[in-house]
Formats: C-alpha cells, sequence, structure tokens
C-alpha cells in the first residue's frame, strides 16, 4: 500500500538566504504561481515574519492570489517567539499558517536566547494559543534539532513530551548545519516516530556534506510525514535538499511512497530560478544541469543504438528535455549520426567519416562544436575532399593596432618552394591579399578576382562560434565559391582563399 508524502519547497523563505539573492515581489507570486499550479508542490513556505516592508507586500499578493485559487492552505510563513509581533505581521500578511521557530538543542537554547526549557515552553504555549484565537495553524520548528539529538536528547524528548497534547499541525525537524549522517537521519526520525506515532513529522535537510538527498530517503525510510526542499538545492552555505534530485530519487527508489510533484517542469523551475536569483546551475547538476543528458563518448552513442546499453531510468523526457550528443574529439560517428538526425542530413559512410574526422580535429584544438555548427561543417569539409594540396599557407602573422594600419607578413609554399612577403591593407584581410598578390605577381601567376565575400555563423550562437565565409571568385573563365571554417573571421577567409589557390 503506497504512503502519500508531503513536499514542503521553501525556496522563497530558506532559500533566499543564499548569499545575495533577493526576490523582487512580482518575481516571489511568479515562483509561488509555478511551484504550486504548475509542479504540483503541497505547500510553500515564502517567507519571515517581520523582516521587511517589501517582505510584507510579496506574502500579501501570494496570499491575495492563493485566496482566490483555494490555496490559502498551502502558503506559510516563518514566525518567531516575539510576544505576538509575528502573530500580528501574519494577520497584515493575510496568512494562515505559521512555522514556529523553536529551539531544538540545549545549546542554542542556552547560549541564544539565555533560557531554561520551561521559560521556552511557556512562550510557545503563550504563541500557540494566540494563534488558535486567532485562527492560525501552527508548525513548530525545533532548530538545531540534529544537533539536540546528538549532544542533548533528554531536553529533546522533554520538549517533545510538551507539544505531544498541543495544538499543532506539524512537527518540523531541521538539520540545520546539515551535520546528520544517513545512519543517524534513520535512527532518529524512527525513534521519534514511534514514540509519538500522532505527530505529523517533516524532515528539513541541509546539504553541508553533500548528504542531504540521501538523508531525505533516510527520514522517509524512518517515517516522516513530509520533506522540505528548494529548486537548485538554494539556501545558506552548501544549500539545502534539492527538490529536483530528491523527487527523482523518491519516485525510482522508494515505489510505496507517494509524492505529487509534476516531473516534467522540475527543469523549467530550475531555469526561472537560475534567472531571478542569478545562481548559474553547475552543468553536470543531476536532472537539471545543462550537460546531465548529454552524452559525450562515441561509444555511449553507439551502445544507445545497441537496445539503449547506457540509458538508465532517468529519461529526460520524464523531466521535459532531449537526450543530446556531443560532438569534439571523443565523438565517433555514431554521436555524428545521432546529430544529422536530428538535422534531418544524411550522408553516406565515407562522407560520415570524413565529417567525424574533422569534428574530431576541431575537438583537439579545443574548438567547441553545437549542432548547429554541422551544416556548416560538412559545406566546409565535402565540398573540397579530393583537391590537390600542391599550394599551402605555411604561417601568417596579422597585426591590428588603433591608429595604424593593419598589416600581414605570410610564409606560402608553392610546390614545396617557400615564398615569403609582408603587406599592410584596409583590413587584416585586405592585407593578407595584398601579401598574397606580391608572391604571386614575382611569380608571374595570375589570381583570380575576388567577387563577393559572405560571412554568417550559426543562429543563436555566442561569441566563440565558428564564422564560415564564402568568397566568390573569378578567374576570367569560370566563377567559383571556396568556403571557409574558423571561430576567426580573418582566419575563416584565409582558409578560404587557401582552398581557391587549390582549386586553379
Amino acid at each position: 500500500m503506497k504512503r502519500s508524502l508531503e513536499i514542503m519547497d521553501t525556496t522563497l523563505r530558506d532559500g533566499e538566504q543564499t548569499s545575495g539573492v533577493s526576490y523582487s515581489p512580482k518575481e516571489k507570486l511568479t515562483i509561488a504561481k509555478l511551484l504550486l499550479d504548475e509542479l504540483k508542490i503541497d505547500r510553500i513556505e515564502v517567507a519571515s515574519a517581520r523582516v521587511s516592508e517589501g517582505e510584507l507586500n510579496s506574502v500579501k499578493q501570494i496570499t491575495s492570489w492563493a485566496k482566490k485559487n483555494k490555496k490559502i492552505e498551502s502558503i506559510e510563513v516563518l514566525t518567531f517567539l516575539d510576544d505576538g509581533k509575528s502573530i500580528k505581521w501574519l494577520l497584515d500578511s493575510g496568512c494562515s499558517v505559521q512555522n514556529l521557530l523553536t529551539k531544538g538543542s540545549i545549546n542554542h537554547l542556552k547560549h541564544q536566547l539565555k533560557k531554561t526549557p520551561s521559560n521556552h515552553f511557556k512562550d510557545i504555549l503563550e504563541t500557540i494559543k494566540r494563534a488558535e484565537e486567532n485562527s492560525i495553524h501552527t508548525n513548530v520548528y525545533l532548530e538545531d534539532w540534529s544537533n539536540g539529538m546528538r549532544n542533548s536528547k533528554e531536553y529533546v524528548i522533554d520538549f517533545l513530551d510538551f507539544l505531544y497534547d498541543k495544538k499543532i499541525k506539524r512537527l518540523l525537524l531541521p538539520d540545520t548545519l546539515g551535520i546528520l549522517t544517513h545512519h543517524e537521519t534513520y535512527e532518529y526520525i524512527s525513534e521519534i516516530k514511534m514514540k509519538y506515532p500522532d505527530f505529523h513529522i517533516d524532515f528539513h535537510g541541509h546539504n553541508d556534506y553533500d548528504l542531504s538527498v540521501g538523508n531525505s530517503m533516510e527520514a522517509i525510510r524512518g517515517g516522516c510525514d513530509g520533506l522540505h526542499l528548494t529548486i537548485n538545492g538554494m539556501g545558506e552555505r552548501a544549500g539545502n535538499t534539492p527538490l529536483s534530485s530528491a523527487v527523482a530519487a523518491i519516485k525510482d527508489f522508494m515505489p510505496n511512497i507517494e509524492i505529487n510533484v509534476d516531473e516534467k517542469n522540475l527543469f523549467k523551475a530550475s531555469k526561472l530560478i537560475s534567472t531571478f536569483s542569478g545562481q548559474t546551475v553547475s552543468s553536470n547538476k543531476p536532472i537539471v544541469g545543462e550537460n546531465v543528458f548529454t552524452q559525450t563518448a562515441g561509444v555511449h552513442a553507439d551502445g544507445d543504438n545497441k537496445k539503449n546499453l547506457y540509458y538508465n531510468n532517468l529519461n529526460p523526457n520524464r523531466f521535459g528535455r532531449k537526450r543530446r550528443y556531443a560532438l569534439g574529439k571523443t565523438s565517433g560517428k555514431a554521436n555524428i549520426k545521432k546529430n544529422l538526425d536530428e538535422l534531418g542530413i544524411k550522408l553516406n559512410d565515407k562522407e560520415l567519416g570524413i565529417i567525424t574526422s574533422k569534428v574530431i580535429e576541431l575537438g583537439d584544438k579545443k574548438e567547441k562544436v553545437t549542432i548547429e555548427d554541422l551544416p556548416y561543417i560538412i559545406n566546409d569539409v565535402l565540398d573540397y575532399p579530393t583537391k590537390k594540396n600542391n599550394i599551402k599557407i605555411e604561417s601568417y602573422v596579422l597585426t591590428h593596432a588603433k591608429t595604424l594600419r593593419p598589416s600581414v607578413s605570410i610564409s606560402l609554399i608553392i610546390d614545396n618552394n617557400l615564398h615569403q612577403e609582408s603587406c599592410s591593407g584596409d583590413g587584416q584581410f585586405d592585407a593578407f591579399m595584398n601579401a598574397l598578390k606580391k608572391i604571386y605577381a614575382k611569380l608571374k601567376r595570375k589570381l583570380p578576382k575576388l567577387i563577393d565575400y559572405a560571412v554568417r555563423i550559426p543562429p543563436g550562437s555566442d561569441s566563440d562560434a565558428f564564422c564560415e565565409t564564402t568568397i566568390t571568385w573569378d578567374s576570367g573563365s569560370k566563377k567559383f565559391k571556396t568556403r571557409g571554417l574558423d571561430t576567426d573571421q580573418t582566419v575563416a577567409a584565409i582558409k578560404a582563399t587557401e582552398k581557391m589557390l587549390n582549386t586553379e
């Protein structure tokens, strides 16, 4: 029989404690709508009470929307033991659920609040009663609970005995400093669940040792009823338990657990939070990283054609994504073919081999090759696979300085003889052509006339994109085109010119 597990997202509260992150009211409302409407999160923690007027305005906008859409009980705010100030703030905001921050370890209680347990419990009881009088539901956070279980368990048990018959909706148990191992997480959660079976227990993990997903799974195994997560693992220090990883792990490894989260919108949510927060997501971050569904090695792409030998359960389609095949020095024919298939381009085996060799060559030079570059590479390579190569541009030096005319020095090998020349021009390529004309004039050879020069880059490219230069030449008897491909426009034109020299 499946057991239902609540997911509470705290991206807008704990996640906003990521260094340098602050969301505008409009951004907070947009994120809240995405979490509840599209990701189907059960509950969201949207703010801390009394932080600022801007925060109050944000919560008002969220609660106004939530009331109209019958989701107000899914909106929660962190509150404090402050003689009712947080309760008043909550009432002003329109929120009806408080997550009351209390002390879950004797160390925090003594050294931060400087109170005795009995005084602390008295303050908590007064706050719970005040909330009840104002029709506010109370959940209770035991801050530093994990250290409390390790070092002051007697205090924690006394605290839970006190809370057990009080009118609280949920017990929120945070690993505040991210210090738990998975063994401890299971031990502590299961111990509390067995002793207090009527408590609805949430586990709130932090990722300081990169153990938060495993700890969350052990908390579920121990009997917890809910998890606190954040998009992209946003949060203080190393962050909180990442929503995407936890959801995928639960769905794949815990078949008896049922959660409502819509996986197809995880990547969309990740991109939105990354944009609003300015925090870049690592390209290899599980589920939402840019490269996690990209096969790089050719042998893997080949295996994908043979009963999906390199597939696991993390099918990109689950998350609204696509599998991609990287192009570079480790690419094999299978990688190239997968990309060509996506472009609708068909090549024979010989042509595929030529293109694969070119992509590997570019990868060896640390050139970045994308699927959008392939048509350009095909044009560049397949137009001239069998041309002669009697003339070679051995080397060149391009100089361009402000207020000075560009200049070029070139070394040209013609029929195994070296020829060198330097020249200036109106641009680097013009200087190159002037130097080339000098060499050909000395040899009493005629150069074709350049009659057209066109440059293009793949759509959506960055400054490091491949540049395809197509030059049209007129030899007197015919007109023809040559192409050059490089990340530098002038170098691409020089490559196109070298092909022209070997075409005549």
